[in-house]
C-alpha cells in the first residue's frame, strides 16, 4: 500500500482529528490571509497613487530652516541664507535619474486694481493685506513643467517661442479665469499695478503706488484635474485644500525669466534703502525622473548639492501626507502577518505533535516490517497537506472578505486630520505661495483607489507563506521521532 493511499485511509478513520487540524488552519489562515490582502491592497494603492502624482522633484526653500525664533518667540528670517544658483541647478539636472528639467525664478506681487481669482469660500483663512497677489513663474522652455506634468492645459493661443523666452519680452500665458475677471483675451495686454508694501515701527503696513506692468496675453490655459475632483466626495478640509490650490493656479502667469529678473529688480528699486535685498529673487528648478522609483535616490543624491535652507520635495510626498492611514494599515498589516505565521508554527507543530503521539505504535509496526522512514514522513505530509490545502482554499476567499471588512472599518473610523492644511493657510497669510508642486490630492482619492481585490500576487504569497508555515511545522516534529527505533517507537 502506498503513502497517499495510506494517508487518505488515515483522513478518513480518524475524522475527528481531521476536523480539529482543518479547523485550527482555517481560523489561523483567515488572519494570514486578511492580513496579506491587506498589505497587498495598501501597496497597490500607494504605487498607483504615486504614478499619477508623477516622478518630479523641485528644491525649495525649508522653512524651518528659514525661520528662527528670536527672544520673544517673533519669527525671523534669515538673512544669511545662500541663493541656490543656476550652476547648481544644471548639476542636478545632469543626474541620470533626470529625465527632464526647468527652473524658474519667482516675481510675487501684489496688485491694487487688477482682479485675481478669490476663493469661494475663505473660511478661518486670514490674508495679511487687503490687496490680491499675483506670481509671475519664468520658465526657460517651450512647454513649461506645468504643462508637461499635466497640471495645466493650453486652452487658447500659443506657448511662448525661444526668442520670447531668451529675452525679457513682456509677454504671458494667464489662466482663462484671470483673464475673464479682467474682461481680456489672447492678444489684449494687462496691467499689473502693483503695490510695495512698507513696514511701520508699530508693526502695520503701510503702502505706495509702485510699477504699473504691460504685459501682453499670448496664451490661457486652465488647471486639468480641477473639475474631475469636484465631482468627487469631499470633507471640509480636502475642498479647502483643494480651493488653495486652484489659487495658487489660476493666480500665476508664465514668463520667460528674463522678464521676472527685470520686474524683480524694477519692483525692489522701489524699496527703501535699508530693505533692498539681491533683485535675482529665488530660483525654483523642478525635476521630471525617469520613474517615481527614482525619487528617493534622487533627493539623497541632491541633498549634499543644496544650500543651507533649502531641501527636495518630491510630487510623490503628498501621498505621504493624506495616505497616513493607508501606511499605518500597510505597517499594522505587516505586523500581523509575522505574528499569525508564528503562532501558526507553534500551535500546528504542538496539534501534529498530539496527533503523532497516539499514531507512534502504527509507525512501529511499518518500521518493523521494513517500510521506509521516508515513506512514512511522506504519508503525513500528503494527511497535512490534503487538510491544509482544503482548508487555505477556503480561507483564502474568507480571508480576504475578512480583510476587506476590516480595512474599510479601520479607514473609516480614522479621520485623517493633517496639518498640511494649516501650513497651506499659513503660506497664503504670509504672502507668499506653497510648495511649486502643489497637488490636490486629497483623502478622498486615496480612498476611492484602495481596494481589497483577488490577485495572481495575493494568491501565491498567500499559498506560499500558508503551505511553507505548515510543512516548517510538521517537519519538527516528524524528525524527531523518525529518529526513534521500531522498539523505542513501540514501548
Amino acid at each position: 500500500m502506498n503513502y497517499w493511499k495510506r494517508a487518505k485511509n488515515s483522513i478518513l478513520r480518524t475524522k475527528g482529528k481531521s476536523l480539529i487540524l482543518f479547523a485550527v488552519i482555517f481560523v489561523l489562515g483567515n488572519v494570514i490571509a486578511g492580513a496579506i490582502a491587506i498589505q497587498q491592497s495598501t501597496t497597490n494603492v500607494e504605487k498607483k497613487m504615486k504614478q499619477e502624482l508623477g516622478a518630479t522633484v523641485s528644491a525649495e526653500p525649508d522653512l524651518n530652516k528659514i525661520l528662527k525664533q528670536n527672544e520673544n518667540g517673533e519669527m525671523q528670517a534669515s538673512s544669511q541664507n545662500e541663493r541656490l544658483k543656476e550652476e547648481t541647478i544644471k548639476k542636478m539636472g545632469a543626474s541620470p535619474y533626470v529625465k527632464d528639467y526647468d527652473y524658474s525664478y519667482m516675481a510675487y506681487l501684489y496688485v491694487k486694481k487688477f482682479k485675481t481669482y478669490e476663493l469661494q469660500d475663505q473660511g478661518d483663512i486670514h490674508f495679511a493685506t487687503p490687496y490680491n497677489s499675483m506670481t509671475l513663474k519664468g520658465s526657460n522652455s517651450t512647454e513649461p513643467m506645468d504643462f508637461k506634468n499635466k497640471k495645466v492645459k493650453l486652452v487658447d493661443g500659443r506657448m511662448l517661442t525661444k526668442e520670447e523666452l531668451a529675452g525679457k519680452k513682456p509677454v504671458a500665458l494667464i489662466s482663462k479665469k484671470v483673464a475673464d475677471e479682467n474682461g481680456l483675451s489672447v492678444g489684449d495686454q494687462m496691467v499689473l499695478d502693483t503695490v510695495t508694501l512698507l513696514p511701520k515701527e508699530d508693526g502695520s503696513m503701510d503702502t505706495q503706488d509702485s510699477t504699473e506692468h504691460g504685459i501682453k496675453i499670448v496664451g490661457l490655459f486652465e488647471p486639468i484635474k480641477l473639475e474631475k475632483k469636484k465631482k468627487e466626495g469631499q470633507n471640509g478640509q480636502d475642498a479647502l485644500n483643494q480651493q488653495i490650490t486652484e489659487l495658487e493656479q489660476y493666480n500665476t502667469a508664465f514668463v520667460s525669466n528674463g522678464l521676472v529678473r527685470e520686474i524683480n529688480k524694477i519692483e525692489m528699486d522701489n524699496q527703501p534703502e535699508e530693505l533692498k535685498e539681491d533683485s535675482e529673487g529665488e530660483v525654483s528648478p523642478i525635476f521630471t525622473l525617469k520613474s517615481p522609483d527614482d525619487v528617493a535616490a534622487f533627493k539623497k543624491e541632491m541633498k549634499p548639492l543644496l544650500p543651507d535652507g533649502y531641501k527636495a520635495v518630491a510630487s510623490t510626498d503628498e501621498f505621504d501626507k493624506v495616505g497616513a492611514s493607508v501606511k499605518r494599515l500597510s505597517k499594522i498589516s505587516g505586523y500581523v502577518v509575522l505574528l499569525a505565521i508564528l503562532a501558526s508554527l507553534l500551535i500546528i507543530t504542538l496539534v501534529v505533535v498530539l496527533f503523532m503521539k497516539d499514531r507512534r505504535h502504527e509507525w512501529g509496526i511499518y518500521l518493523s516490517l521494513g517500510e521506509h522512514r521516508k515513506n512514512i514522513m511522506k504519508q503525513v505530509i500528503a494527511e497535512l497537506l490534503v487538510i491544509s490545502l482544503a482548508a487555505l482554499l477556503i480561507s483564502l476567499v474568507s480571508g480576504n472578505i475578512l480583510g476587506k471588512m476590516v480595512s474599510e472599518s479601520l479607514i473609516a473610523g480614522d479621520a485623517m486630520e493633517q496639518s498640511a492644511q494649516d501650513i497651506g493657510s499659513q503660506m497664503i497669510s504670509m504672502g507668499g505661495n506653497a510648495s511649486v508642486l502643489a497637488s490636490s490630492l486629497s483623502n478622498q482619492d486615496v480612498l476611492n483607489n484602495y481596494e481589497v481585490r483577488f490577485s495572481m500576487t495575493y494568491i501565491a504569497t498567500y499559498l506560499i507563506a500558508g503551505i511553507g508555515t505548515i510543512l516548517l511545522a510538521a517537519i519538527l516534529p516528524l524528525t524527531y521521532v523518525m529518529r526513534l527505533n521500531p522498539k523505542k517507537i513501540m514501548m
